[in-house]
């Protein structure tokens, strides 16, 4: 798929403009008092410039150059890392891993499992991961949940809005927030 940074940030703008808030992923995280965070999928940086602009060290990686352009433009003070979320390395851990707008949606079917792997490669002792996508578009909660677990994340909190509604049958939209197991962490990195 062929992006178009500009483009997406142009929406956002305009939802902003226009009095809608467009920062309940920044929320949330925010609530989990992280010092550092991993922004997995960042587009075009809208949550990391957030997160930043709150105080906490950030740094966002995308597959798309045109997404990881227009963040840089915003915000070149911050780190931004081109590379492909299934199999990256920074070399070292955060507390909150935030993958929001859709990402597992957008990652190559059938590679899922390798995105949480290395996701959860990143979280440091007690690090959270939180995940947002639709439903019903062929990632389900049952392969997160599964996807998690195999990685030593445990289910914590699921809402059905960034704002924190609460999660029911008939949600269209998950957020997700998996929890490291300090015992777990601990038997995979050393």
């Amino acid at each position: 798929m062929n992006w178009d940074g500009d483009k997406y940030q142009r929406r956002f703008d305009s939802l902003a403009a226009s009095g809608v808030d467009v920062h309940g992923e920044a929320e949330l995280i925010e609530r989990l008092h992280p010092t550092s965070v991993l922004d997995a999928g960042c587009g075009t940086g809208r949550v990391a410039i957030e997160l930043a602009r709150r105080g906490i060290e950030v740094v966002g990686v995308d597959v798309d150059p045109s997404m990881i352009a227009t963040a840089r433009r915003l915000a070149p003070d911050l780190r931004w890392v081109i590379d492909d979320l299934t199999r990256f390395d920074l070399g070292r851990q955060f507390d909150v891993v935030v993958m929001a707008g859709n990402v597992p949606l957008f990652t190559p079917r059938g590679t899922q499992a390798a995105l949480f792997a290395t996701c959860a490669r990143h979280l440091g002792p007690d690090g959270n991961l939180v995940t947002g996508f639709q439903l019903n578009r062929g990632y389900e909660l049952d392969s997160l949940d599964a996807h998690c677990r195999l990685v030593g994340l445990e289910c914590t909190g699921r809402w059905s809005t960034w704002s924190g509604a609460p999660f029911t049958a008939d949600a269209n939209y998950a957020v997700s927030v998996h929890r490291a197991s300090a015992v777990h962490h601990a038997t995979t990195t050393t």
